[in-house]
């Protein structure tokens, strides 16, 4: 297996993990749920854990890993908000807790540039090979 099919299927098992997470324990997921998004906290849950699902699932498949990687990426990014939202809840916890909240902040950069960098590879992936 090439390093960029091993790469995808290991962010395809990240997403897969966080999407049953978003339904086998959705309380913690809606308590970091922007306020400013309409609708209840649950449904955005549900939403994102299905999201996460897809995006596994088109990762897992050769011919829908570049559309599901850029995807990926754009899904890390709109993200983002409810990371701040629960580093901001957490600045009054424990020093431990604080960390882990701020922790989420810079790494998603580099979920970001994974996503990105999966999508190049399959990119050549698909190329003839000279």
């Amino acid at each position: 297996m090439s390093r960029s099919a091993r790469s995808s299927r290991v962010l395809a098992g990240l997403l897969a993990t966080a999407g049953v997470a978003h339904f086998a324990a959705p309380r913690p997921f809606d308590s970091i749920v922007p306020r400013a998004l309409p609708g209840r906290p649950r449904t955005w849950t549900y939403a994102s854990g299905a999201a996460e699902l897809a995006l596994a699932a088109g990762l897992a498949v050769p011919r829908t890993r570049k559309a599901a990687a850029l995807a990926a990426a754009a899904f890390f990014v709109g993200v983002f908000p409810a990371n701040v939202k629960m580093a901001v809840d957490w600045r009054h916890r424990p020093a431990a807790q604080r960390a882990v909240a701020y922790g989420r902040l810079p790494l998603q950069v580099p979920l970001v540039l994974w996503a990105r960098a999966v999508a190049a590879g399959a990119d050549k992936a698909g190329q003839p090979k000279a």
